[in-house]
């Protein structure tokens, strides 16, 4: 059972959405406001947010900033917004999954529980700092350095390097990291991966035709590597 506060101004679907989850087991606090949502997560600390982007007061960007801001909750945004830009831009803002209307309550469920799996693995993983040549990332502080100087990374280019860290040496496929760092399991945009790749790459002083720790293997993936080794 996970307590679950749904951020959502509908009442048809905020009352839906309560009933399926209470029927499963959950405890599901709502709210039909960005604010007052924020106020519930900062009072009762839930396991899981659901937050709708179409809020009457401020947008549900704006809330997931605050959240952000404040706490590291899994939020699932469940939304009708399903443009692609919309979407990558959410993420990369702090979501950990987008759901886009209408959905099964079977697919929400899912959903919740995959979140929930990501957030106990990296709360397991405080301690296990991981360090490859001169990088060192830590996921109890979220910071990384790069021989000693801190890296100024996005939430999603951390888990990016954090993930590539944890593999290191071995080959990753877009299609997994679209998997474990998006939440795409059934694939996407390959773009997506090969941009925040790039702006990665920048941001640890190399590129991809001169590359130092990030290498790609074509048709294959690509890997992080030690250059001492």
């Amino acid at each position: 059972m996970a307590v679950i506060t749904l951020i959502e101004d509908d009442a048809g679907i905020r009352e839906a959405v309560a009933r399926v989850l209470t029927e499963r087991g959950h405890a599901v606090r709502s709210a039909s406001s960005g604010m007052a949502g924020l106020q519930d997560v900062l009072d009762d600390r839930p396991d899981v947010v659901i937050l709708d982007l179409g809020l009457p007061d401020v947008d549900g960007r704006e809330v997931l900033k605050m959240l952000r801001a404040v706490s590291d909750v899994p939020v699932i945004v469940a939304t009708a917004r399903d443009d692609d830009a919309e979407i990558v831009g959410t993420l990369d803002a702090g979501a950990d999954d987008y759901v886009v209307k209408p959905f099964s309550a079977d697919h929400l469920e899912a959903r919740i529980r995959a979140v929930l799996r990501r957030h106990e693995r990296r709360g397991g993983s405080t301690d296990g700092v991981v360090t490859v040549g001169g990088l060192r990332i830590d996921p109890g502080t979220h910071e990384a350095t790069l021989d000693g100087t801190p890296l100024d990374l996005t939430r999603k280019e951390f888990e990016l390097l954090l993930h590539l860290a944890a593999n290191a040496g071995h080959v990753v496929s877009k299609r997994q990291l679209l998997a474990d760092i998006w939440q795409q399991p059934y694939g996407g945009a390959d773009k997506t991966v090969d941009v925040h790749l790039s702006w990665l790459r920048r941001k640890l002083g190399e590129t991809a035709a001169e590359p130092v720790y990030l290498r790609t293997v074509r048709g294959v993936g690509v890997k992080l590597v030690d250059p001492t080794a």
